[in-house]
């Protein structure tokens, strides 16, 4: 008997047909009987459990929750939302208990970072949780005739997004009774509500990154305060390479000290194209500061800015260069060192501690000082001396209604001095300052909205990196109007992804790239996740190095001048100041994604993306060497016994997501497979794994890409530059020329150094740049290997092989 049986996982459709075998000892049928099963995918609450897709999500449901599903949400999506007896600004309502089931969730554990947190119970659930996503999954009870046997299991993933609502943001947390509760607040006394409906966006579906992508598609049309990273242009310095001023000197940048550091890093062949002068260029003042004295803790965060101009270091600082200021200085070291885009570093409110209010430069702007309130939940997790300096000393807060003249008036004149754009700091800071200004939510709109009409108005391209930003007030903003015909927040397309890179802080290393690559998983559906910089002459700066060529972000260092690694910078930059950027955010496998690769001692992390022809894969060991704020470490029997244990685990070409659609219609469904480490190449069907083993901070990088067929017989996979961290990214286009007596693949790549690839078959020639070059070809595993000369590439940007048959 044959039936068709409805499998409700797919977020396409309310249920799925699959075809099922079953035996039976009666008599052969002819006909075929069809059930379906069709189960509501919208969420809904009935005797008090609310059901996802028919799986009870959560128990104990309290009779105040409610399910609200408008028009332009999907037919799996749904708001969760609570009513109060009372209005206040701020509530904590309970959503049911939640357990029996894996999660990972997002939260924040300080004011401006978040970080990943995993669990199976709503009690560890932290507060300030902005991400939850949760892994139901159903052992298959029976199994299609062409199964392997293997006993996979189907997945079901849950997303709870707590959004903005009016002037509310939401929070997720558990507590001890293991219910899951969120949280609205204000941010101002005066602001109350007895309800919010549309607090939690809740949305199902069997692909975890479609999930992601497809629930903030829909929050952006229905809020309509922000955009989905597709609708955005992408600024041009994130394919170059750059240098950031912070790590090399602190506060203590000058002019000299940058030109030192360019020159050093043009000199080895690895020239910066972008430069980011970082705090430290600013005409600032600190009351607290003694002359010979060093000031006490914290009363650094009370330095305020008292005008928009630079300081005095930048301003006649010698005949040497003919340079008498700013404007000068950045033209000459764009003349010199072929620089295309400089940024300046300000914060969100001027500086640490705001502006002056008494500076003749800044009363223009009507500052007041105002002391910032905490929000309980940044309280109860990790306390920051920053914004505990700040709440102390109090913050020079410019009017509201003079916003937009204090950003023109800073951004006209960066402009004027040949500064291509801003990265704006201390964004978080804006959440404590809302009592009196109609909420944070409120106030959060108001500076976002004039600093991205200021950044579209001044600056030609969207160049603002926002930075210390991941509270769901910055995230999902509230702004609703348009810059020049534009949604607002297509001004605000890259932001830091993490916490800042501390090079002296060996046990943060590790925890630095985890972050990045799950807090990807919500920001890169939003901007481009910038991974921070790092340090090519340090300890990791492998390991740092090789995860930021799969980040999709944009690649630049802080190294001091003359302090370099250049073996490991020309694994990321060719010659021309350029790098090989992947296409996606850089994000953990399906397979990783519920497993704590920082403390659990078992697990590899793997980071996948996806270049215009292959994919890349990178396994990191990043246990033993850190551990994650707010947890304390727990010994398992599992755990390795010391930190240089090794770790196993598998790489596979399903690890790499959407690869079927790269690969396209002539894909033989194997993949040639390079180790960029180990220089090993292996062919794979598309289902096939690699065992891998991997000491701490040690790692691999797979380029995969997939085997196609051509006319002859001819099997070919292109891999790139094969001394670079991301080969394939060297890759532009791949073509081939069908003729009756030979075959001809071409290829379009960037760079120069040892190309590489898969073929079944021995060429005739290969020419580069229409000139003939030798080639090895390794007749055992198929590896084709041939020189793209920095000699033959004459000025030209792409490079155009031919490789005949």
């Amino acid at each position: 008997i044959w039936i068709l049986v409805g499998s409700d996982v797919s977020p396409n459709y309310k249920y799925k047909e699959k075809r099922i075998l079953l035996q039976t000892n009666t008599a052969k049928v002819s006909r075929f009987c069809q059930i379906r099963m069709t189960i509501t995918a919208v969420p809904s609450i009935r005797k008090r459990i609310l059901a996802v897709r028919g799986k009870p999500i959560l128990t104990n449901v309290p009779e105040n929750v409610v399910v609200s599903s408008p028009q332009p949400l999907g037919h799996a999506a749904a708001f969760l939302g609570a009513t109060s007896s009372l209005a206040d600004s701020r509530h904590i309502f309970s959503l049911g208990i939640l357990q029996g089931y894996r999660w990972m969730c997002l939260f924040r554990f300080n004011i401006w970072w978040m970080i990943p947190r995993f669990g199976n119970c709503g009690k560890d659930v932290p507060l300030e949780s902005q991400m939850l996503l949760i892994e139901v999954r159903e052992e298959c009870a029976i199994h299609d005739e062409d199964d392997d046997g293997s006993g996979e299991e189907n997945t079901l993933y849950v997303l709870l997004l707590p959004v903005l609502d009016g002037k509310f943001r939401s929070s997720l947390q558990g507590n001890s009774q293991n219910e899951i509760q969120f949280c609205i607040e204000s941010g101002d006394p005066d602001v109350k509500t007895n309800q919010s409906l549309e607090a939690i966006f809740v949305n199902s579906g069997d692909h975890p990154f479609e999930l992601m992508k497809e629930s903030i598609q829909m929050l952006a049309k229905h809020k309509g305060t922000f955009s989905h990273i597709e609708s955005k242009k992408i600024p041009a310095h994130l394919d170059l390479f750059g240098w950031c001023t912070w790590d090399a000197f602190y506060t203590n940048v000058d002019p000299r000290g940058i030109k030192e550091g360019l020159e050093s890093l043009s000199t080895g062949g690895t020239p910066a194209r972008f430069l980011i002068i970082d705090d430290g260029w600013q005409n600032t003042l600190n009351e607290y500061e003694k002359d010979g004295q060093e000031m006490t803790d914290g009363t650094q965060f009370a330095t305020r800015l008292v005008d928009i101009k630079e300081n005095k270091k930048f301003q006649d600082f010698g005949s040497e260069d003919s340079c008498n200021n700013l404007k000068d200085f950045i033209h000459k070291m764009k003349e010199t060192y072929g620089l295309q885009y400089v940024y300046m570093w300000h914060a969100l409110i001027g500086y640490w501690g705001g502006i002056l209010p008494t500076s003749p430069a800044m009363k223009k702007y009507n500052p007041r000082m105002e002391f910032p309130v905490q929000s309980p939940g940044n309280i109860g997790n990790l306390r920051d001396v920053a914004i505990d300096s700040m709440e102390k000393y109090g913050v020079g807060v410019i009017d509201p209604e003079k916003l937009s003249n204090f950003f023109n008036d800073l951004h006209g004149y960066l402009t004027s001095q040949g500064v291509d754009g801003v990265k704006v700091d201390v964004q978080n800071s804006i959440e404590t300052l809302g009592k009196g200004y109609g909420g944070r939510v409120l106030l959060m709109r108001k500076y976002q909205r004039a600093l991205e009409e200021s950044v579209a108005r001044n600056f030609k391209g969207n160049h603002l990196i926002c930075c210390m930003s991941h509270d769901s007030d910055y995230i999902y903003k509230s702004n609703n109007y348009l810059i020049f015909g534009f949604h607002s927040s297509k001004a605000s397309e890259v932001a830091r992804a993490s916490e800042d890179f501390m090079p002296n802080e060996p046990t943060l290393q590790t925890r630095h790239i985890a972050s990045v690559a799950f807090n990807s998983m919500l920001l890169g559906e939003i901007v481009v996740p910038d991974w921070d910089m790092f340090h090519s002459l340090h300890a990791t700066a492998h390991f740092h190095a090789a995860a930021r060529a799969l980040g999709g972000c944009g690649v630049y260092v802080s190294d001091k001048p003359g302090q370099h690694d250049f073996k490991i910078l020309k694994k990321l930059v060719l010659s021309d100041g350029s790098v090989l950027r992947a296409r996606y955010p850089g994000r953990p496998t399906r397979d990783c994604l519920f497993n704590d690769p920082v403390m659990d001692g078992k697990s590899l992390l793997k980071i996948w993306n996806l270049n215009k022809s292959t994919g890349v894969l990178g396994a990191f060991n990043c246990q033993g060497a850190g551990s994650w704020p707010c947890r304390e470490k727990v010994q398992d029997e599992h755990e390795p016994a010391s930190q240089s244990a090794k770790i196993f685990g598998h790489v596979s070409p399903t690890n790499i997501e959407y690869l079927e659609e790269l690969a396209g219609e002539s894909w033989t469904g194997h993949c040639a497979v390079f180790a960029f480490n180990s220089g090993k190449l292996s062919k794979l069907p598309s289902s096939g794994k690699i065992g891998i083993s991997l000491g701490t901070l040690e790692f691999e990088i797979f380029t995969i890409s997939p085997i196609k067929e051509f006319c002859h017989h001819i099997q070919f996979a292109p891999l790139g530059l094969i001394d670079m961290y991301n080969s394939g990214g060297a890759i532009e286009e791949l073509s081939n020329t069908n003729d009756p007596f030979e075959q001809v693949i071409k290829i379009t790549a960037r760079g120069c150094g040892c190309f590489g690839a898969y073929s079944n078959m021995k060429p005739k020639h290969c020419l580069v740049d229409a000139e003939e070059v030798d080639f090895d070809y390794d007749t055992v595993d198929g590896l084709l290997t041939f020189k793209l000369s920095l000699g033959s590439q004459k000025g030209r940007s792409l490079r155009h092989i031919s490789i005949t048959y």
